[in-house]
């Protein structure tokens, strides 16, 4: 039986540990780590996998494209892709700073606990690599997305850049403050919490009064937390009539779903697991 190779190519100029431990965890028996990895060098490293092996063994090796910076990243991810012709590919997967795996997860939750067709859901802070994710898949559901920053401008662009990304239509508003973030949560029946760590987005004042909310979502982990009185360790907690998820409830499911992946591209040498791929799993376990 031949060996599961991965080939880790990281923008940083250490590779992850992280990606590292959970690569050895999801069954690869070898790790071929890049660091400080640039789009110019990712096409001699993919043919580095092609061509060692023949075609009927390139399903055991595989690509994940890693790294602090996920436009740095993307653009990796690009280059492996335009690498492969004919039958000469392998798997991929992108997860930069667990921008996939951890919006998939968020995503999944919020959608298990409530019917998202037609309802309204806010991504608080949501500009960033996860947010902009979270807010695609979400409206891919048919839910009615808004996407918050406490800039408009920065908003719309996000907005601009998620339509051109995932295909759907995503409102943009500004909530700079707990009153911008009241307004924003009228009418609303799920939020997810996006911000930078140690940011309160929502006073827990706010969310177990709310009379529409159905769902409060968090991934910040470090204190104080995005929605205050959310504990990290809820998966589901049912406070004030709401469904309840933390970070860490969030992160066991991003856990299962980013080794669940990476043990898949072992098993063929053609999937591509970007956000909507690695999403399919995540609702895969999120109902299991």
């Amino acid at each position: 039986m031949k060996k599961n190779l991965l080939l880790q190519l990281d923008t940083d100029s250490l590779p992850s540990a992280f990606d590292a431990v959970v690569a050895h965890d999801a069954g690869a028996d070898a790790l071929l780590a890049r660091g400080g990895v640039t789009p110019a060098d990712v096409r001699n490293q993919i043919y580095g996998l092609l061509f060692t092996r023949g075609i009927p063994d390139l399903k055991y090796s595989a690509a994940f494209v890693g790294g602090s910076d996920v436009a740095a990243g993307e653009a990796l991810f690009a280059a492996a892709k335009e690498s492969f012709f004919g039958p000469f590919r392998v798997s991929v997967m992108l997860d930069s700073n667990g921008c996939n795996t951890t919006a998939a997860a968020a995503a999944a939750k919020i959608r298990g606990a409530m019917a998202l067709a037609g309802k309204k859901v806010v991504v608080l802070a949501g500009t960033g690599p996860v947010g902009q994710r979270a807010a695609g898949l979400l409206a891919g559901e048919g839910a009615e997305v808004v996407l918050t920053s406490r800039r408009l401008d920065r908003v719309e662009a996000a907005c601009r850049a998620v339509a051109a990304r995932f295909g759907v239509t995503v409102g943009a508003a500004e909530a700079a403050d707990p009153a911008g973030t009241e307004r924003v949560l009228a009418g609303a029946q799920a939020v997810l919490c996006c911000g930078a760590a140690g940011v309160r987005l929502v006073p827990e004042a706010l969310w177990s009064a709310h009379p529409d909310l159905l769902v409060v979502a968090d991934i910040n982990a470090v204190p104080p937390l995005g929605a205050e009185g959310v504990e990290a360790k809820w998966d589901g907690e049912e406070r004030h009539g709401k469904k309840l998820f933390g970070a860490l409830g969030i992160g066991g499911l991003k856990m299962r779903v980013h080794r669940a992946c990476l043990a898949r591209m072992f098993t063929q040498n053609d999937l591509v697991f970007d956000a909507e791929a690695i999403y399919a799993v995540a609702k895969e376990f999120a109902t299991s």
